[in-house]
């Protein structure tokens, strides 16, 4: 499949990237965003509340503080922003189709951070000498940092993907078969 091509089979991927992808797109990039919002409050509690990191909670960990702590809440939103980015990736083409891919495979990695929290989470042991379930990159940046760091090296390059998607050159344009694509007007047919 060239960079610039999009999906054509008939299907639940087509009905999700030609029909509704525009719709989609928004559902999802609002979860997406109402996320990352979480991490930045969380980290503003921390760096300018000054509170100690058990008590920065973002806000609906303020209301209810076992989602903070629930490592398969953690994981399944991975997972949700993994199918996520899979599903509508054939709605892409071009340049948007990259900078989503990139998302995608970084996401991948995110993913799999958290699965391994989650086993160790479940089988009550931890890797890595820790006290605590640990990741891999968490041995180098602590958790809160670094949770906001993946949601944001996935989240810039969606963005990138969805500026470039909704604002297609023509070759992209032509390629496009989704609700996203721009309508290009009809030349008017010449006076007989």
């Amino acid at each position: 499949m060239s960079a610039v091509t999009a999906p054509t089979r008939p299907g639940p991927l087509a009905f999700l990237n030609v029909r509704h992808h525009r719709a989609a797109l928004n559902a999802f990039m609002f979860v997406v965003v109402a996320h990352w919002a979480e991490h930045l409050v969380q980290a503003y509690q921390i760096y300018v509340q000054g509170r100690p990191r058990p008590q920065a909670r973002g806000v609906l960990g303020q209301f209810y503080p076992w989602l903070v702590t629930s490592e398969w809440l953690h994981y399944g939103y991975a997972i949700v922003m993994l199918v996520g980015l899979f599903l509508l990736l054939p709605g892409f083409v071009g340049r948007a189709r990259t900078w989503w891919t990139i998302a995608l495979v970084i996401q991948f990695w995110h993913h799999i951070e958290h699965l391994l929290l989650l086993i160790q989470a479940q089988a009550g042991t931890t890797f890595f000498g820790a006290a605590v379930p640990t990741s891999v990159l968490q041995l180098v940046m602590p958790r809160v940092e670094l949770h906001l760091f993946y949601n944001s090296v996935v989240f810039i390059p969606m963005v990138i993907a969805v500026y470039l998607h909704l604002r297609p050159n023509r070759r992209e344009a032509e390629a496009m078969t989704c609700s996203c694509r721009p309508q290009v007007a009809v030349p008017a047919a010449s006076p007989a």
